[in-house]
Order: C-alpha cells, then sequence, then structure tokens
C-alpha cells in the first residue's frame, strides 16, 4: 500500500469532510497532500495537480509564500493570541486602518469575525440591531437574489437560494423576501448585460417599494453568483440598487467574501460600480489563503447607533474567541502589502485576458452555452442542448468526468455541477492557463459524450456543487 493509501484509510477512519457525501468515496480516492508550492499541491506519491480553484477561492499569491509566511512566523514569536474584549495589538489596528484607508470611502469601522459565514451573520445582526437602536423594531426582514449563497450558518443560509444548501433546513431559516437574480446567462437573445441587469432591476424595486418599511437590508454578493454557479451581472444593478436602498431608507450589504481583493479586475467588486456599501464583508483571500478571518466594514453612521451609555443596552454583544487574531492579521498584513507593492491588479488584467483567449474556441463547442468571464473569474457551462440551453441532469453529475480527468493530467478542477471554472492564484503563469485551458476542454469533450455511461458513476463525484 502506497503512502496515499495509508492516508486515506486513516482518514476515512475518523474523518467526515465538508460538502461531501462520504459514501462517494468507497470508489473515488481522496487526494491526500504532503506540500505545496506556488500553484501547485503535491501528493504523497510525488504527482502534482495545479490548483485552478485556489483550493476554495482563497489562495491569491500561491502555497508557501515566503512574504505571507515570515510574516507570521514573526508574529508567533511576539504574540499568538489576546482576546480583544478590553485588549488590543498592534497587528489588528494596523489591519484596521489599512483596511479603511483601502476600501471604498465611508467605510470607516472593522469588526472581526472568525470566517465568510461567521461574517455575513454579523452584517444581518448589526444592520437589524442598528434599526432596533434607531426606534424602528420593525424592519427585521432582508432581501436577497435568486440563486444566492452566503454561508452555511443559519442566518447565512436564510439569505441565501441554493436548494441543495437551504432546502433540508428550511423549518430553521428566516423569513426573508427573494428578488430574481440579475443573472445575465438568463438574458434574452440579443440583450446585453448592461441592458438585462437594469431591465431585471424592476422586480428589486418593486420589491423595496411594497415592503421597505419592514426591510432591514438588501444582501448582495456584486457581479458574481459565486456557488449559485459563476452567474455574472452587470455593475449597474449594483448603482441602481445603491439608489434605491438610499430612497427607500434600507441598508446594503456586500458580500464580497468570494470576489474581494481583485478577483472581479478591481481590487472590490463595489468599485465598479463606484459605490459604498453599507456593510462590506471579507474574507477568504483577505489572509491570502493562509488563516481564517472575515472583516465587516461599516460606516460611522451604523457605528454611532450603538454608541451610548452601558445602561441603555445599546452595545452589540457579539463575539467570536478568535476575534481579530494577530496570526491572522499579521498573514492579512503581509497580503496587503504584496497588492501595494506588486501592482498585481494590473498585472491581473493579462492574465484575464489569456483566460479569455485560452478558452476561446469553447464558444464553439456544441454542448457549451457559454463561456463567461469578471476579471480572474472564468466559467464555462456544459449543456445539454446548446441552442436551447437545456442543462443536463444534476443526477447525472457530469462534472465528475472533468474533474477526475484534470485529475489524471494534474489539475484541480472541481465544477459547481456543470459550470466548469477557473479561479486560480495571481501567481498562475500565461502558460499554466493555456495547461488548465487544455485539461477543461478535454475534460469537456469526455463529459459530453453521448456515450459516456454517467449512471454507471453517478456516485463517484463528491458533490456536485460546493459552497467554496
Amino acid at each position: 500500500m502506497g503512502l496515499n493509501d495509508q492516508w486515506m484509510q486513516r482518514d476515512l477512519a475518523v474523518l467526515w469532510h465538508p460538502c461531501t457525501q462520504m459514501k462517494d468515496h468507497e470508489r473515488l480516492p481522496l487526494v491526500p497532500i504532503r506540500s505545496a508550492s506556488g500553484v501547485w499541491l503535491e501528493d504523497f506519491d510525488g504527482k502534482r495537480y495545479l490548483d485552478a480553484v485556489s483550493s476554495w477561492w482563497v489562495n491569491v499569491f500561491g502555497h508557501a509564500n515566503p512574504r505571507i509566511g515570515d510574516r507570521i512566523k514573526a508574529q508567533l514569536d511576539q504574540l499568538e493570541h489576546v482576546m480583544l474584549a478590553g485588549f488590543t495589538h498592534p497587528p489588528v489596528i494596523e489591519l484596521s486602518e489599512r483596511l479603511a484607508a483601502i476600501t471604498p470611502e465611508g467605510l470607516s469601522r472593522v469588526f472581526y469575525a472568525d470566517n465568510g459565514s461567521s461574517g455575513i451573520e454579523v452584517a444581518l445582526k448589526m444592520s437589524h440591531h442598528y434599526w432596533i437602536n434607531s426606534g424602528q423594531p420593525g424592519k427585521k426582514r432582508f432581501v436577497t437574489l435568486t440563486n444566492s449563497y452566503h454561508g452555511e450558518t443559519v442566518a447565512a443560509m436564510s439569505v441565501g437560494d441554493v436548494a441543495l444548501f437551504t432546502d433540508t433546513y428550511k423549518a430553521l431559516l428566516l423569513d426573508t423576501l427573494k428578488v430574481p437574480s440579475p443573472d445575465c446567462y438568463l438574458r434574452p437573445e440579443g440583450a446585453s448585460w448592461e441592458e438585462h441587469s437594469r431591465a431585471m432591476f424592476a422586480h428589486m424595486e418593486q420589491c423595496l417599494a411594497e415592503h421597505h418599511r419592514e426591510v432591514a437590508a438588501v444582501i448582495v454578493e456584486p457581479l458574481i453568483q459565486g456557488a449559485g454557479g459563476m452567474r455574472m451581472y452587470h455593475p449597474v444593478y449594483l448603482q441602481l440598487l445603491r439608489e434605491a436602498c438610499d430612497r427607500y431608507g434600507v441598508h446594503l450589504i456586500h458580500d464580497e467574501i468570494a470576489v474581494g481583493f481583485g478577483r472581479t479586475g478591481t481590487l472590490f467588486a463595489c468599485e465598479q460600480a463606484g459605490i459604498t456599501p453599507d456593510f462590506l464583508v471579507l474574507s477568504k483571500a483577505l489572509t491570502g489563503g493562509y488563516l481564517p478571518m472575515a472583516a465587516v466594514l461599516t460606516t460611522d453612521t451604523v457605528y454611532a447607533a450603538f454608541y451610548d451609555d452601558y445602561a441603555t443596552l445599546r452595545a452589540f454583544l457579539h463575539s467570536h474567541t478568535y476575534t481579530g487574531n494577530p496570526l491572522a492579521c499579521a498573514a492579512a498584513l503581509a497580503t496587503l502589502d504584496i497588492f501595494e507593492q506588486d501592482n498585481v491588479i494590473e498585472a491581473n488584467k493579462a492574465l484575464a485576458a489569456r483566460m479569455a483567449s485560452a478558452t476561446e474556441h469553447l464558444r464553439d463547442h456544441p454542448h457549451v452555452a457559454e463561456v463567461r468571464q469578471t476579471g480572474m473569474a472564468l466559467a464555462i457551462e456544459m449543456v445539454r442542448d446548446k441552442d436551447s440551453k437545456e442543462p443536463y441532469p444534476w443526477q447525472e453529475r457530469r462534472g465528475l468526468r472533468v474533474y477526475q480527468h484534470a485529475l489524471e493530467r494534474g489539475a484541480l478542477l472541481r465544477p459547481l455541477g456543470n459550470v466548469v471554472y477557473f479561479l486560480p492564484p495571481y501567481v498562475i503563469t500565461p502558460e499554466q492557463i493555456d495547461f488548465l485551458a487544455e485539461v477543461a476542454t478535454q475534460g469537456i469533450d469526455i463529459a459530453t459524450r453521448e456515450s459516456v455511461s454517467v449512471a454507471v458513476d453517478a456516485d463517484l463525484y463528491p458533490g456536485f456543487r460546493d459552497p467554496g
């Protein structure tokens, strides 16, 4: 038995993996990773895999990046953790200052949590509590877009709309208002992204007109709905939404957990609309993929609604044990240094262009309905019928063929259902992008052949969608 098999057997004896039907692993081998460097993961048999999904969308500057690692090591010898209630420390102060400086104007206060879902919970609670403190306790519902995903804690699930993650737990969820997504994959023939996004805003306008007195906030994933299949829309929707939220007296929450820090082509997606949300939730790439951390940025207006004498009980009594952890702050500070010193956003433009050109041929593939892209995120939608966009049944798990083929060729591509996507680290090279396009093309060809016996292999694919 090889080392890979040994570690796999030890794993299966004790672990329960995320977003996985564990029975799949009776037939689909786990991949134990021994080490990683740059864009490459390496298993115990010495095989390497190009990390095309940034290890669930977090690793932007490569594995074992010495600039991030050295900053964490230096902090480790100084202060590993101290509670942030009544105490503070230099790394969290510096990080807060820098986040306030680089995010859109007006976001001046930073609250920390442990991960993306927890950050969403903070924003939802803070918005609701703001309205209570402001004498409007009836504003307690949230508006969200169909096909959205904001995490898997209960309140975060409540404002999501990917049935795979929410249907089982409906009895636990908050009563939210769902508005049709501006998803431009669904636009009419001949309509531009901007035209469709504008047209779809009518649904949001109507919802807010009817319900604004009971609505605390609207929450959106700006520009890209990630776990919903990398569906994308135009920035004009965000402009219209900001205007409407102002008119109707409703908060705007931007979930940039997945799309922040350069993924959409700008440092933050909201920059492309020229707006400032009331709450900006950041995580994933915040620490370069090194340590769990989330930051929720908000305005002085929101902050002031909680600032009062203790006896008024207006304080925001929410906490996480590892809030503002110094090691995570050190990783985040090193990540911000790289963005600042290496002109990353400009360099990414050339990489994004290479991703587009390397996959251009797939637009003509008989079973590809769309190749769509926003910045450093590119998605390829496999379909049964190109003209009607009829999807393959999810039960067939066609993504399995792409996933398996990619592993064989030395790449980690984990499709979202029938959507093959690239969200690579920003240190990827043009030649490595070409390699991914080649592997993806071969995998799509295999996955969409009529002769493929999908039913036989339906138990193999580890989760036909995953949350990122």
